[in-house]
């Protein structure tokens, strides 16, 4: 399933991601931000249980007390919660 999320803090607007049936994160996208971050932040977690995505990236910070990576833990962690 489809889904987006709006970022705050953070110099990218938005992450589109996917969840397939068994919860694993497919096709993240980051729209803005540092291209070579991003795309290595999608790549690394292509895949990978959304659980285990959310531990080891919520609480990194950048600026403002968040990241891409804390970022897209905070919506993985949204949409696993409804």
């Amino acid at each position: 399933m489809k889904h987006s999320h709006t970022t705050q803090g953070i110099c990218a607007a938005r992450i589109d991601f996917e969840l397939d049936d068994q919860k694993r994160v497919r096709n993240a996208k980051f729209l803005g931000g540092c291209a070579g971050n991003t795309m290595a932040i999608s790549a690394l977690v292509e895949g990978m249980p959304a659980e285990e995505a959310i531990t080891r990236l919520q609480g990194i910070q950048c600026r403002g007390g968040t990241s891409c990576p804390d970022q897209l833990a905070r919506a993985l962690k949204k949409v696993l919660a409804n």
